[in-house]
């Protein structure tokens, strides 16, 4: 092959390689998708709202916001029910065991929703008495 044909083809593959991996023209999809605001509140010994409900396929932002004193939340990226190893429902940002909500900041807990189905989420800092009854649940639809 001469170096004029070289040249050619790689200019031919240049321009056609982000219409081959990047669809819609090279744009990225995460870029374009919207992203649903989501405020929550984190008090003794409960979160509200609650029931969250998410359309599947949002890029979502949960601001939680611990009112009282310290709380956490915890949950999983499997639906409630699902088989272990299953395909993750929720897919996180910075995933985490436990986020810990500090009194009076707000803490951002970004993901996409991408399976339907019910996802509880619990405290994970033990806030008092009530503490093992402080959950809620995120229910992703269609």
């Amino acid at each position: 092959m001469t170096k004029s044909a070289s040249f050619s083809l790689l200019r031919i593959m240049a321009l056609l390689t982000p219409a081959v991996f990047c669809p819609q023209g090279g744009r990225n999809l995460a870029q374009t998708q919207e992203t649903q605001a989501i405020e929550v509140t984190a008090k003794k010994y409960e979160y509200s709202p609650a029931p969250i409900h998410i359309k599947r396929g949002t890029k979502v932002q949960l601001k939680i916001t611990a009112a009282d004193h310290d709380h956490g939340f915890k949950i999983a990226a499997l639906p409630d029910g699902a088989a272990p190893g299953a395909t993750p429902g929720l897919v996180f940002v910075s995933a985490q065991d436990c986020w810990q909500l500090k009194k009076g900041e707000t803490t951002t807990i970004e993901f996409v929703a991408q399976t339907e189905g019910k996802y509880t989420f619990r405290c994970c800092h033990t806030c008092g008495l009530g503490h093992r009854g402080m959950k809620g649940q995120i229910v992703v639809d269609q």
